[in-house]
């Protein structure tokens, strides 16, 4: 059996992508890790599959490189609204379903994707960093000297730590660039290592990066793939609102798979 794939990309973080509104076929965990693999396969932090959902425009399903079912994915969520464009299922205003529920999002008039992330209502502090689930849990430290840091060997350390070990956490060393900016590296488990980008964690950070106690907030992050901008109400310390995260999605290329290679 073959099955066209394709491949996109979010500020570096890439994804294969599989339309599986007529799809007969259900891939196991063992052949999405195969896929994802870099050397081994087509190479991605992540396998999505698009199929429809009722009273959605579509449904994203995600799955983590190692070939597990994912929580949200932010760049995933941009790289699948491009899909959708590209396929002509929507165009303006989009609603979509993902595994921590609805989702709306829409293209500006630069082309970038903006996606509607949830609210966050819970913010923990750890040993002076921060805690809180944006679609996916993460772990936000602030750091100087961002470039010099082991972003993998800190970050696993943090991610298998026997608070985290289990359930596993996203880890972000984020660096103030100013008032309104921020650079951001993120350790994602799953990916079990650094990503180029990581959505979920870019929103994270910007959320505790608010430049304003109260009301509209507007940061700008680079990322080693690229530029993203998160904007946010706050409300106080632990509740943000209305957040949007804002990047350019890319197709890369498709191809075709055959199951029967799969194993």
């Amino acid at each position: 059996m073959e099955i066209t794939f394709y491949k996109y990309q979010g500020t570096g973080n890439d994804f294969i992508i599989i339309d599986g509104r007529n799809l007969d076929y259900n891939f196991t965990a063992h052949q999405i890790e195969l896929l994802c693999h870099r050397r081994f396969g087509i190479g991605a932090d992540g396998f999505m599959i698009l199929i429809s959902a009722h009273g959605y425009d579509f449904e994203m399903q995600y799955f983590n490189a190692d070939g597990k079912p994912g929580s949200m994915c932010g760049n995933g969520g941009r790289c699948i609204v491009q899909f959708a464009i590209d396929l002509g299922i929507c165009k303006d205003s989009i609603r979509f379903v993902a595994v921590d529920g609805l989702h709306l999002a829409e293209q500006d008039e630069k082309g970038r994707i903006r996606l509607k992330m949830s609210d966050v209502h819970e913010v923990h502090s750890e040993s002076g960093d921060f805690i809180l689930d944006t679609g996916s849990p993460h772990y936000v430290k602030f750091v100087n000297d961002l470039d010099d840091l082991d972003v993998t060997k800190e970050g696993k350390h943090i991610r298998n730590s026997p608070k985290f070990n289990v359930n596993g956490i996203n880890v972000n060393f984020v660096h103030i660039l100013n008032d309104h900016s921020i650079y951001v590296r993120t350790y994602e488990r799953g990916v079990e290592d650094e990503t180029w980008s990581c959505g979920t964690g870019v929103t994270a950070s910007s959320l505790m990066a608010a430049h304003n106690e109260s009301g509209f907030n507007e940061v700008d992050v680079q990322t080693l793939g690229g530029k993203l901008t998160v904007e946010f109400e706050r409300v106080d310390e632990k509740t943000y609102n209305n957040i949007w995260l804002i990047g350019p999605a890319t197709y890369v290329f498709k191809g075709i798979i055959k199951t029967e290679d799969l194993g």
